[in-house]
């Protein structure tokens, strides 16, 4: 009989309200690693671009619909890398954080010849939150820039603080230990690379120049174009002639793409076929600690083929 009195007493008590960690969506691989380090132990981030798969034409799930306009929150890099998720925005009431627009968020254009064969329409921008400045030509593979990931996890911390303000702190001093970590990784990967400085290479697609301008890497061209578009026959003939030349140590394929082509302009040149590289990390482990694998994985790729 107490038991019983007890147990009504307790429920006749008001209920505390437990604070509610945002139901957050990312793009890709690297984007849901950072912010997977700021959420820490509260909770997982979504993320859609599934292994294997090509960032730029990527097609999603109802599943993966759904879960976009459950969100509170969409961290993202942009329309420019992945028009797919602009489009699925249109009809979703969360909140859109694309890190590319930060106004601290460190840009730079494609070298001359390897943006996109033609700019996004405006729509694509559609629910991608307002901007201030134009990014036409601009590339979206910003988090090659480790400076940038150190911004973005504090831009993440402070999204997720006022969705769940009870839990600022920890998202605080998450983003600061990720930044630590950055800086750590950023450290020994400058060391790793010195040797490698003034030995030029071409890529797959142009989805490393800011890692090549961050680490003052000689990346001389590539055989796509930043949306990894199929070339045309005048970029093939181009290319082909510059490794006739001799003029590259180097030439780097990537996971996500047949390898067929760039091995047969290859074919009676001095250049080196390197190990193929992944700029995005879909063939990686998810996870925390998927961004870190994904600048090391390059780093090590680079370094293998030009050093020998």
């Amino acid at each position: 009989m107490m038991r019983y009195i007890i147990s009504l007493a307790l429920s006749s008590l008001p209920t505390l309200a437990l604070a509610e960690v945002p139901n957050v969506v990312t793009d890709i691989p690297p984007v849901h690693a950072l912010v997977s380090q700021v959420m820490g132990d509260l909770g997982t981030p979504a993320l859609l671009l599934e292994k294997g798969a090509d960032e730029h034409d990527f097609q999603l799930r109802p599943s993966q619909m759904q879960s976009i306009a459950d969100a509170d929150t969409v961290i993202w890099i942009g329309p420019e890398l992945t028009p797919w998720l602009s489009r699925a925005m249109t009809d979703s009431e969360a909140v859109s954080l694309p890190l590319l627009y930060a106004k601290a968020t460190q840009t730079q254009a494609y070298p001359d010849g390897q943006g996109e064969e033609e700019p996004h329409d405006d729509a694509d921008h559609a629910n991608s939150t307002e901007h201030t400045h134009a990014h036409d030509g601009t590339d979206p593979h910003a988090w090659m820039n480790p400076a940038n990931a150190a911004i973005w996890v504090d831009l993440i911390a402070a999204d997720l603080a006022t969705l769940d303000p009870d839990h600022a702190t920890t998202y605080t001093a998450n983003a600061a230990a990720a930044k630590a970590r950055i800086t750590t990784m950023d450290a020994e990967i400058t060391a790793q690379l010195t040797d490698i400085k003034h030995k030029p290479f071409v890529t797959f697609h142009a989805a490393y120049g800011y890692f090549a301008s961050h680490y003052g890497l000689q990346h001389h061209g590539s055989l796509a174009l930043g949306d990894a578009t199929t070339p045309g026959a005048a970029k093939l003939t181009e290319l082909q002639g510059q490794l006739k030349s001799g003029q590259y140590a180097c030439a780097f394929p990537e996971v996500q793409h047949d390898p067929a082509m760039l091995t047969q302009l290859m074919q009676g040149t001095a250049t080196k076929l390197g190990a193929p590289l992944d700029p995005v990390g879909s063939s990686l482990a998810f996870g925390p600690d998927a961004y870190d694998t994904l600048m090391r994985s390059i780093a090590n790729a680079l370094t293998a083929c030009l050093n020998g």
